[in-house]
């Protein structure tokens, strides 16, 4: 078994800020968390929570990411 993510793990403000800079969109606050949780209700917490998670044996095998920095890969998925 791997772990199916990309090399260099990023937060979620990392990760919104790389959707404002790709989508060419402002990113000026975060939605707070309370707000979340009224919002999606339990959904909330897996939206909130996070794990710092390593595709390691990919990467000690060598594995060669196609889109390893986030703004690549969203700008893939974009496609």
């Amino acid at each position: 078994p791997v772990n199916l993510t990309g090399p260099d793990p990023v937060t979620n403000g990392e990760v919104t800020a790389a959707m404002g800079r790709v989508l060419r969109r402002p990113t000026l606050f975060a939605v707070p968390a309370p707000a979340l949780r009224i919002a999606l209700g339990d959904f909330a917490e897996d939206v909130l929570g996070s794990q710092r998670v390593l595709p390691r044996r990919l990467l000690e095998s060598g594995f060669s990411f196609a889109f390893p920095g986030i703004d690549a890969s969203i700008r893939a998925a974009l496609r």
